[in-house]
């Protein structure tokens, strides 16, 4: 009961459950590293640049927090795009 209620709150406020991969891409030019954004369930979300089978075999390469999903994707795709894991680096929310 407690749990529906938390996915209807979640679903109303625009909110990706805890552990829900909101953005995942291959850096083919890297080999088989992927980025992937991984919400937290209040709203932020973490990027990661993993290497391998994921979510079954991989291992994090780069990671960063940010307090909004909407910035972890935006840096997520910036680094899709340009191939610059620097961006995760240097981006400010």
């Amino acid at each position: 009961m407690l749990q529906s209620e938390l996915d209807a709150l979640r679903k109303q406020l625009g909110i990706s459950a805890p552990h829900e991969v909101i953005y995942q891409a291959d850096l083919e030019s890297f080999g088989d590293r992927s980025v992937v954004v991984e919400a937290d369930g209040f709203g932020g979300a973490t990027v990661c640049i993993v290497e391998g089978n994921y979510p079954i075999d991989f291992a994090i390469h780069q990671s960063k927090f940010f307090t909004s999903e909407e910035a972890a994707c935006g840096a997520a795709e910036r680094v899709s795009e340009d191939r610059l894991f620097e961006v995760l680096v240097a981006s400010e929310e």
